[in-house]
């Protein structure tokens, strides 16, 4: 049994015509800064599409890597979901594919530094059936909506990580 790793980039994201997260790439006193960056008072999403590289069974774990762009302190409301096609077996119409249900995290700023890199990490169990080898669908959003989420301006994710058993 081993695990499979995939990494999502900022740059990789696709987005529907409303409620976007918008890419933007800082450029840092030594290094670039790839991002998108979700609003404190919207509900704002992303899309990736991948393929299940190797599924095997269980739940995903997805780490959200992510910084407050000028805050210290409040928590941000993350939800991801996926929807799942099997190729040449479902007879889905991909473009009217529901997700899943999303599942949630709250991840609070640890304090003291602006732009510190944080990790979310939601556990996904509404998994759409998915199976090795189907496209899939990854939608990550911040609900700044939510009475929860208190950053009080943007969270910027520099990366989306998701890994899952080969068996």
């Amino acid at each position: 049994m081993a695990t499979v790793k995939q990494v999502l980039l900022p740059e990789e994201a696709l987005h529907l015509g409303s409620n976007i997260a918008p890419y933007d790439k800082v450029n840092g006193t030594n290094l670039p800064v790839s991002r998108l960056l979700y609003d404190a008072t919207a509900d704002e999403a992303a899309f990736w599409s991948l393929e299940a590289v190797n599924y095997g069974s269980g739940n995903w774990t997805v780490e959200l890597i992510w910084y407050a762009v000028n805050a210290t302190t409040g928590t941000v409301r993350w939800g991801v979901s996926l929807a799942a096609i099997t190729p040449e077996s479902d007879s889905q119409d991909i473009e009217t594919k529901a997700l899943a249900t999303e599942q949630t995290v709250d991840d609070a700023h640890l304090g003291t530094t602006s732009k510190r890199l944080h990790k979310a990490t939601v556990t996904l169990s509404n998994l759409d059936s998915v199976a090795a080898g189907d496209w899939v669908a990854l939608r990550v959003r911040r609900i700044g909506s939510n009475g929860a989420d208190t950053l009080a301006n943007d969270a910027a994710l520099v990366q989306v990580r998701i890994s899952y058993s080969d068996s």
